[in-house]
């Protein structure tokens, strides 16, 4: 029976999510029920709770964890900036005539923000207000167009600077430390933030390439009119690209090229925001004390999750769950492999009940030292682990993607449409997981070249 405790817990955790209790409170409220009712048994050393201090202190010490703050101020300004709309408009004139050539630049204007904010409900309630009904005026099926829209606001889950990366990149770097230590080699290497940022280049670029083929491809069966070609003004096309981009390459290869941190690099990045907006004449006294509220809510909201999942994680070790765990990888058939396909099974499974944080915050720290001791990498580890985590987004009924934009969407369109939308992005990502499995040079090549 006592086996059964961290299997029950995970079990208690997913039900009380399902029936909308905060996720905090959830995972340190099933925590101390657990914790108390073995204490009461007998069956769970009380001493073990001691450490919980401790975790918090070095929560409190980490400097890593200092970035998500910063990046989200970041996106949160560029949000208010209004850099999207100028984006789009000009570069909806660039491909206009083209089929699909509204559809692609959703994509590419996506992709751009994604590089510069990387807050996914911001992306797609700014691309679902502006592009949503210019697409379905133009012809676009409700299906493809709130399809595309979703699909690319979630591309700030892989392309750096990203948040998930951020935390992805501390918990797999006390997992990969972990695995070192019980494997006796007490000098642990830790994985870095910036090599998870590089690692995730390639890949991004390659899903935003998937993404503009398959619409190209649709293009041809899609009865929409982007109407005929437009006068382009390349002046302001490229004066409404270089702010981004120039923000994106600061941030990006400041990191890159190793003379700042990503902390250093998203404290850069949230003043060049600010002087950005400020410039356009987006910030005033009280547009910036709402930036800031909305930062220290998604700050507090990350942060809450991050102690709750802390005390889960220190229980479910309480209960020999991680022996549990690693017993179960290795006496699956095909090793490695089948222990790394068992994990990103679950994890896809599981995005369709839990967001990206509580996954990496309670899922990661509990098969992440098992796989790395087994020998995975842990950079394809951690792209490979974003790239699904992309999909609990998208996946219905719980995506936050879909939730977002069925908010600003017209009522015309059917929440059935948006679901069946989204449907062959999700297949595009697992095509692109399936290729990176295959290779995983694509994400291991270029940080081991930054670090050569």
């Amino acid at each position: 029976m006592i086996e059964l405790i961290p299997l029950l817990m995970f079990a208690a955790v997913c039900a009380a999510l399902m029936f909308g209790y905060p996720v905090a409170f959830t995972l340190g409220g099933t925590a101390l029920l657990a914790a108390g009712l073995g204490i009461v048994t007998g069956i769970f050393d009380p001493e073990l709770l001691r450490a919980f201090p401790d975790r918090l202190y070095g929560i409190m010490q980490n400097g890593t964890l200092m970035a998500v703050p910063l990046f989200v101020l970041m996106g949160v300004m560029l949000e208010r900036a209004r850099i999207a709309e100028e984006l789009l408009v000009n570069l909806a004139k660039v491909f206009s005539g083209v089929r699909a050539g509204m559809a692609v630049s959703v994509v590419v204007v996506g992709a751009l923000l994604a590089a510069s904010t990387g807050i996914v409900g911001a992306t797609v309630v700014t691309m679902g207000l502006m592009s949503l009904p210019t697409m379905l005026n133009r012809g676009y099926s409700p299906k493809l167009a709130t399809g595309t829209i979703c699909a690319t606001g979630t591309l700030g889950q892989i392309i750096p600077p990203s948040i998930a990366l951020v935390l992805l990149g501390d918990t797999l770097s006390n997992a990969y430390q972990q695995a070192q230590l019980n494997a006796g080699i007490f000098n642990p290497q830790p994985v870095s933030v910036g090599d998870l940022f590089v690692g995730a280049i390639v890949p991004g670029l390659l899903l935003v390439l998937a993404y503009i083929l398959y619409l190209l491809f649709v293009a041809r069966h899609e009865p929409a009119d982007d109407g005929e070609a437009e006068s382009v003004d390349y002046f302001q096309t490229i004066k409404s690209l270089v702010p981004p981009i120039a923000l994106m390459l600061l941030v990006l290869g400041s990191i890159i090229s190793g003379a700042a941190t990503p902390t250093e690099a998203a404290a850069v990045g949230a003043l060049g925001a600010g002087i950005l907006a400020y410039s356009r004449g987006a910030l005033s006294w009280a547009r910036a004390g709402e930036v800031g509220q909305s930062t220290l809510q998604v700050t507090a909201m990350v942060f809450a999750i991050l102690i709750g999942a802390s005390l889960f994680s220190l229980v479910f070790r309480g209960y020999h769950g991680e022996d549990m765990v690693t017993g179960l990888f290795q006496s699956l058939p095909g090793g490695v492999v089948g222990a790394t396909l068992l994990v990103m099974v679950v994890i896809f499974l599981l995005g369709f009940i839990l967001d990206f944080i509580e996954i990496t915050f309670v899922v990661v720290p509990i098969v992440g030292p098992v796989l790395l001791a087994m020998g995975v990498d842990p950079v394809w580890l951690g792209i490979m682990i974003a790239l699904n985590l992309q999909t609990s987004f998208l996946t219905p009924p719980f995506g936050f993607a879909l939730f977002y934009l069925r908010g600003v969407a017209p009522v015309e369109v059917a929440t059935g449409a948006i679901y069946r939308g989204v449907m062959p992005f999700i297949a595009i990502q697992l095509l692109v997981m399936c290729v990176l499995a295959m290779w995983p040079a694509l994400a291991t090549w270029l940080p081991g070249l930054m670090q050569s």
